[in-house]
């Protein structure tokens, strides 16, 4: 005897391939984050130490432009369209 009828079925199974389907995203995703992390650990550190001839970077300090207000406006224009 059949328990569910084949809607029910259908419903079930696209349930089950959704979970299955979101579960290997998941996992590809996840596995990519770990190869990745595991590549960046495996290189060794390289520290460089500056030169002695080398100087302190320099800062410049940049004021804003400032905008002038208009102080009058021109006469407006007529538009005409032929």
């Amino acid at each position: 005897m059949n328990l569910l009828s084949i809607q029910a079925w259908g419903a079930f199974y696209t349930v089950i391939l959704f979970l299955l389907c979101a579960f290997a995203v998941h996992a590809v995703r996840l596995a990519a984050i770990g190869y990745r992390s595991m590549k960046k650990q495996a290189r060794p550190a390289k520290k460089t130490e500056p030169s002695r001839g080398q100087t302190e970077p320099v800062y410049y300090i940049v004021e804003r432009k400032k905008k002038r207000p208009k102080s009058e406006y021109s006469d407006p224009k007529r538009i005409q369209f032929k």
